[in-house]
């Protein structure tokens, strides 16, 4: 009884000496097959391994008038909320302040991944209802069937380790240092456990609720072709006439002080020979 308890002790602390819930699925295939192979009271069901657990996200880019930004986003946002937190969640809203015609924003949803690609028409709809249109779109997939499947069985092996531990420290057989040792062998298992749970409980929130990327821009994307430069001469007039205007301003608020002062001058000079014209006579 007493190497059956210093082996469960050493194997609780080696097993567990920094391990991060990432790494939880490196595990020997004989040291899973030892911790499963004892059986638990309360098993972790395994997902079964041909079900395909795929975190996607949808990516949707409209282009739009400043002015409706914030309108189709705030409505997009509103559809969400109706939908109830167990179908849709806002995760992210952001708008920049518009500047002439230019302005931005961009909206984040979890919404549950059944319903994911129908949700996206609902909302491409009211951004068209804007007069919006869709520039951009796409949908990436993360396969994390293994690492669902591999931290379930190491999370289950860790489990049945606990509970050995536990009857060992239940039972009271053994010196004082093996009991401290079997104590700190459960603490660390508990540790273990909690992170791996929680590390499975985001992999598994990815693949039951999709994420869904929206963006928004305003302003026209410059086109080529024969009336590409037109549009462009057309667009840049009143900037050039800006221009001129500008400079016609400078220069007259140097031109007319300067041609004052040369009047100014040449009356003066006129003045002065008058003057001395008469005394050069006589």
């Amino acid at each position: 009884m007493r190497k059956t308890f210093m082996a469960l002790a050493l194997l609780a602390l080696a097993g567990c000496g920094g391990e991060s819930p990432r790494d939880l699925r490196k595990v020997t295939t004989s040291d899973s097959k030892e911790e499963v192979a004892a059986g638990s009271s309360d098993p972790i069901a395994v997902s079964a391994p041909n079900a395909p657990k795929i975190a996607y996200v949808y990516e949707y880019g409209y282009r739009l008038s400043a002015a409706a930004i914030p309108q189709v986003q705030r409505k997009q946002a509103d559809l969400c909320e109706k939908q109830g937190p167990q179908v849709c969640q806002i995760l992210d809203m952001k708008q920049s302040g518009a500047e002439g015609d230019y302005a931005s924003g961009s909206l984040s949803l979890a919404v549950a991944a059944p319903r994911a690609r129908s949700f996206g028409t609902e909302l491409g709809k009211i951004a068209g209802a804007a007069e919006g249109e869709e520039v951009s779109s796409g949908i990436s997939g993360e396969d994390l069937s293994k690492q669902i499947v591999d931290t379930e069985a190491r999370l289950r092996a860790r489990t049945v380790l606990r509970d050995r531990l536990m009857d060992v420290l239940a039972n009271r057989k053994g010196t004082v240092a093996e009991l401290v040792e079997a104590e700190r062998g459960v603490a660390k298992v508990n540790e273990e456990i909690d992170e791996a749970k929680s590390w499975l409980a985001e992999m598994q929130g990815r693949v039951d609720y999709s994420r869904i990327n929206m963006s928004y821009e305003a302003g026209t994307p410059s086109s080529g072709g024969f009336m590409g430069p037109i549009r462009g001469a057309l667009g840049n007039v009143g900037t050039v006439l800006g221009a001129v205007i500008g400079f016609l301003i400078l220069a007259a608020a140097v031109i007319v002080p300067l041609g004052l002062v040369g009047l100014g001058i040449r009356y003066g000079m006129s003045l002065y020979r008058r003057r001395t014209q008469p005394g050069e006579e006589a």
